[in-house]
Parts: C-alpha cells; sequence; structure tokens
C-alpha cells in the first residue's frame, strides 16, 4: 500500500506533497552496499543495462481532435491494430511488465540479475487509466519486496519525457519532482527514497552554462546522486574531446554565466542509441573482455553501461528475454556480474575512492565557449559571446547533446515552440509567480497540461499529427489558464 493517493480529483497526484516528497529523498544512507553479496575488489569488471519505456498521452480518445479524451498512445495502438506497426501494442503491454516476472525467475533460481528501470509519468498513467493494472502488480514485487528490490534500480526521469535542453529550466524542474510524487504514490516512500539515479529523457544534456547549472541544481536538490549521459554528449575540459576513460564514474562540473559552480556524478553511457545492445547484452560481452583499472592509486573494476528502449524492435521484443537470462545467468558469481550503477558507486566509495577522485567532464562545446568568455560575466556577455562564436562556426550551437547529433529539440518547430512556451510563461506568472499552493486542484489541473505539452514525442517524428497533438494540448493549457487564474 502507498503512502500516497495515486489520483487526486482523477488526476495522477504530480504535486502537493513537497515536503515529504523532500524528505523522503533527503536521505545519505547506503541503498544497496549491505545485501550487494559482490566481492568488489576479487571481481575484474562490471557491467548494466538500463530499460527505458515511455508512451506519450495524446488527445485522441475521439474523432475531434479538439474534444477528443487524453489517453496512451499505447490505447491508440490497441484500438488501432492495422495502422503501421500497432499491431505491437500487445507485445509493448508484455514488455512493460516482464521484467517483474524474469528477476524472480532468475532470483529464485540462484542467479544474481540486475537491471535499472527508467519509466516516464505519463506512461504509468496512461497504463493506470487503460486497466493494465497486472503490469503495477508485477513491477511492485521487484520493486518493494526485500528478495527482489536488491536486484532492481529506478532512475528518476522528467515526468513526461521532457528534454532538458529545450525546456524552461522552471518547468524541467516541475517535470523532475512531478515524477517523484507519481512514483511515490505508486510504490511508496520507501521505494522512492532509494531512487538516486537519473535518466535525462533521450540522454539530451544541455551545454549552455546557465541551463547546465539549473540542470544539475535540479537533481541535487531533488536528491539524486547520480545522472546518466551519453559520452558524446559531454568533454574533457582539458581536451574538448569526449571521455578517455568512459567505463568510470566522472563528475560532471558546470558552471554559469555568474561564476557560480555545482557538479554531480555522471555515469557514462557509451555508443549511440541501438536498443539492440541492450537486447543481445552486449555490455556484458564487452565487460568480459576488461581489467581492472586504477583510479588515484587504487585498484578498481570498469563499469560498462548502456540504456535502451525496453520495448521498441524486433530485437527488444523477441531476444532479450532469453538474452538476458544467459548472460545473467553467466554473470552470476563470475568475474564480471551485473552491477547497477548506485551499487556500484556505493562499492566504489567503501573501497576509499571519493567523489574528488573522480576524473572531471562538461558539456560539450563548452571549452570553445569558456576560451573566449571571461568566467562570472554575467548573462548579457554570455549572449555576446555565443552569437559571435555562431557566426564563426556553423557547427558551433548551445541546443546541448544527446544520443544523435541528426535530431534538433528546436529547429523545425517553430510552430509548436511558440505555443508551448506561451504556456510555460502563462503558468509562471498567473500560477509559480502568485504561490498558487501546490495541493490546489487548480494547480494540479494546469500543471498537468503543462507537463504534457513538453513532451518529447511532440518534436521528435516531424511535421504532422504529432505537431497537431502539441498545439492542441497547448490550446488546452491555455484555456485553463485563462479560465482559472
Amino acid at each position: 500500500m502507498s503512502d500516497l493517493p495515486e489520483y487526486v480529483d482523477g488526476l495522477p497526484n504530480i504535486c502537493g506533497e513537497e515536503n515529504r516528497i523532500a524528505e523522503a529523498t533527503r536521505g545519505g544512507g547506503k541503498v544497496f552496499l549491505n545485501e550487494s553479496g559482490i566481492d568488489f575488489n576479487g571481481i575484474n569488471s562490471a557491467f548494466c543495462i538500463a530499460l527505458h519505456m515511455q508512451q506519450p498521452l495524446i488527445p485522441a480518445g475521439g474523432d475531434n481532435l479538439s474534444t477528443a479524451e487524453i489517453i496512451s498512445n499505447l490505447q491508440y495502438m490497441m484500438e488501432h491494430q492495422g495502422t503501421g506497426d500497432n499491431h505491437n501494442a500487445s507485445v509493448f503491454h508484455w514488455c512493460y511488465k516482464r521484467i517483474g516476472e524474469l528477476v524472480p525467475e532468475l532470483v529464485d533460481g540462484g542467479k544474481e540479475p540486475r537491471v535499472m528501470l527508467d519509466y516516464s509519468g505519463c506512461l504509468l498513467h496512461g497504463l493506470r487509466k487503460m486497466g493494465l493494472n497486472d503490469v503495477f502488480d508485477s513491477l511492485r514485487r521487484i520493486t518493494c519486496e526485500p528478495r527482489y528490490r536488491r536486484c532492481v534500480e529506478w532512475l528518476g526521469c522528467t515526468w513526461s519525457h521532457a528534454v532538458a535542453p529545450s525546456t524552461p529550466v522552471q518547468d524541467f524542474r516541475l517535470h523532475v519532482k512531478a515524477w517523484q510524487h507519481h512514483f511515490a504514490a505508486i510504490f511508496g516512500l520507501e521505494a522512492l527514497s532509494r531512487v538516486k539515479g537519473f535518466s535525462p529523457a533521450e540522454m539530451a544534456l544541455p551545454n549552455h552554462p546557465d541551463v547546465a547549472y539549473e540542470f544539475v541544481k535540479t537533481l541535487k536538490d531533488c536528491g539524486y546522486l547520480w545522472v546518466m549521459v551519453q559520452e558524446h554528449s559531454v568533454e574533457e575540459p582539458e581536451s574538448g574531446r569526449n571521455p578517455s576513460r568512459p567505463h568510470l564514474p566522472h563528475r560532471l562540473v558546470v558552471e554559469n554565466s555568474k561564476g557560480e559552480s555545482i557538479s554531480i556524478i555522471a555515469i557514462i553511457k557509451t555508443q549511440g542509441s541501438d536498443t539492440k545492445l541492450v537486447a543481445q547484452m552486449q555490455p556484458f560481452y564487452e565487460a568480459k573482455s576488461m581489467g581492472r583499472t586504477e583510479l588515484n592509486g587504487k585498484s578498481i573494476p570498469p563499469l560498462v553501461t548502456q540504456i535502451g528502449d525496453g520495448e521498441n524492435g524486433g530485437v527488444m521484443m523477441n531476444e532479450f528475454p532469453g538474452m538476458f537470462r544467459q548472460a545473467m545467468g553467466e554473470a552470476t558469481r563470475s568475474g564480471t556480474p551485473a552491477l547497477n550503477a548506485t551499487e556500484y558507486l556505493e562499492h566504489l566509495f567503501a573501497s576509499g575512492i571519493t567523489e574528488n577522485d573522480l576524473p572531471v567532464v562538461q558539456p560539450i562545446k563548452q571549452k570553445k565557449l569558456f576560451e573566449r568568455f571571461t568566467r562570472a560575466a554575467g548573462p548579457e556577455k554570455l549572449v555576446q559571446i555565443i552569437a559571435e562564436i555562431k557566426k564563426e562556426d556553423g557547427s558551433f550551437h548551445m541546443d546541448g547533446g544527446s544520443w544523435t547529433n541528426n535530431i534538433s529539440w528546436v529547429s523545425g518547430y517553430e510552430n509548436v515552440l511558440g505555443p508551448m512556451d506561451k504556456v510555460s510563461v502563462d503558468f509562471a506568472e498567473k500560477v509559480l509567480a502568485k504561490n498558487v499552493p501546490t495541493h490546489d486542484p487548480r494547480y494540479r489541473n494546469a500543471l498537468y497540461y503543462l507537463l504534457l505539452t513538453q513532451t518529447s514525442c511532440y518534436r521528435y517524428w516531424g511535421q504532422g499529427i504529432w505537431t497537431d497533438y502539441a498545439k492542441e494540448l497547448c490550446r488546452r493549457g491555455e484555456a485553463i489558464l485563462g479560465h482559472d487564474f
């Protein structure tokens, strides 16, 4: 039984209990170390995989876009099996719950599986609205039962899969906190207290100094210990090159235009976004070829990390269960065990390594920027320097980095970004600036629509029905802000 109601006035519980959420995430105690059972000093290497799950909410529950009910894209797929790859809907449903079957099967068979899970809030809400309670029952078992929960690490994320570089910083914080609320309402505050890692949507990391600073500050303020980053989205400050030792944890250090600095541990995901790498358990086989390495005079095992969609693609849908069973069986009590990232970090720090021993990275293209920008010169000077470098170098940008360099979350979507920005500005002026209580039903209703408008899927699939969905959600959000406040 959860400590919080999952729904309030018909909406998912995404706000209103900020003090209780903060208290749950504030703890600094060990999450996995005492139950890990891994001889960290005796292993050669380790690996971890994460499964990312997302389905957007869309105004498609009816033929008229302006009045259609907001439903999960999965529900739309279920109801329109003959369109595109919608016939995969029932397989997707199975993928969302099957890890809750695989982990107990392996543990009960004497194996030591590990997996990290990243489920967006809008996916969870959509599944519950569809009545797919079997998914929640399956996930609750591996999240809450002591026998299995040590094998599973949940990762925090943005509630509606918003990408950090192009989401207003105050809204990004609302997404992060909304997911924490919703997760606690489903699985309990104790389960939330064990969520220490953060998985950014699309592995998108801001590289604008002021946005990157607020991104890291939000994660730290919300109790996160580490963040997963794509290796091509960060650089070494001295060389400007991608990390030379990507299988070690790093310290992501960011500094804003006022000279304020903040850092968080970064777990580096290598290579591009290829679900096959996770489905076929490539991280295990890569890690098997690696040996211990040195960090600050101490011998430590490297960690190979990958994340992939947990439901998309034929390989993930069909081959993952068998490969997961095989790899986890081979890895158990071997020189290359599976270790979730927080579990690895707890072992690492228990061995005498400190956070300050970790090599440093910063967001991409910042070396070039800070060679011209005088530190602490202020935001106006920063704007000027960025414009100057862009004029000289057409490849320079402050749009952030992600798992792919060929998709922009900004370029070509001006017709969507305008309405999105309007909802954001109005929410800031009419709700945040006026200190409307977060438990106020009007606040929750307006926040729900604000979060929905910023789902990355509306800027992933190009112009057409997806941008139409976005504009319609913005219209509804504006109507609520105009009527209720």
